[in-house]
């Protein structure tokens, strides 16, 4: 026969409820990064890079809870707990990896200069001499353009997101804009994109600034975190779900070496 103790202690175990998923916030930029994520009118986010997310997520057993953050604090927000993992198209570079860990890359895209139709601008140091040239705030290719471009551009104008550097392209008020080549793909082949600009190609590597593709960010501690994240996307890669989510968005390989 039960005791009045036992009875209590089943009750209250009915009343607790199935046990929750674990929660992840897990940070993007909060400048929209098309087609790797976005948000809509409502503040929900997709692309690919969202999708991928989702996918890690439920292979781990966790919620995860997109989390916009300024590009330019996201490692501080990661570091002192505002957020959990970074998922947002992050480079692995010898620099961030003194402050953060790193999965393995799950993608990897050469950084390339866009410019106005018929321009003789080129992705080297002598070839933006003179020239006004954009880079997105905090990003590799800020880096990249400072330590490079600095010296003979014109100007390297600061921005905030890669959308508002290619409306200035367009408009004529930037001769170059430095970014990631996949993520400037949409608007090179938009219609407004074909009528203005063009793609140069890509810069000459660095892996000191450039780095070795991207990977989701977490904390130096957090290894068994780490651990599953890599496992899922081993899996994502092996059985086909990564080539899956991949083709919705791009026509290309996007893995690289």
């Amino acid at each position: 026969m039960f005791s009045k103790f036992t009875l209590a202690a089943v009750a209250a175990l009915g009343l607790a409820g199935p046990v929750m998923a674990e929660t992840l916030k897990v940070g993007v930029s909060a400048e929209p990064y098309p087609p790797f994520f976005t948000p809509d009118a409502s503040g929900s986010w997709s692309g690919w890079e969202i999708d991928l997310m989702n996918e890690i997520c439920t292979r781990i057993g966790a919620e995860c809870v997109v989390t916009p953050i300024a590009w330019d604090g996201i490692i501080p927000a990661l570091t002192t707990g505002k957020i959990d993992m970074i998922m947002g198209s992050m480079t692995i570079t010898p620099a961030r990896a003194e402050q953060i860990a790193f999965s393995d890359k799950y993608y990897a895209a050469p950084t390339g200069l866009m410019t106005q139709k018929g321009s003789d601008i080129e992705p080297t140091a002598e070839g933006v001499s003179g020239a006004f040239v954009g880079a997105q705030s905090g990003s590799i290719q800020e880096v990249y353009a400072n330590k490079y471009f600095a010296d003979t551009a014109g100007s390297i104008r600061i921005y905030q997101n890669l959308d508002e550097e290619l409306q200035d392209l367009a408009a004529g008020r930037l001769d170059a804009v430095i970014g990631d080549t996949l993520a400037m793909q949409p608007f090179a082949e938009s219609e407004a994109g074909q009528a203005c600009c063009e793609y140069k190609g890509a810069v000459e590597p660095d892996p000191e600034v450039l780095g070795y593709g991207a990977g989701a960010g977490l904390r130096q501690e957090d290894t068994e975190l780490l651990a599953r994240v890599n496992k899922a996307l081993a899996e994502i890669r092996e059985d086909g779900t990564y080539d899956q989510i991949t083709q919705k968005y791009f026509t290309v390989d996007i893995y690289g070496d």
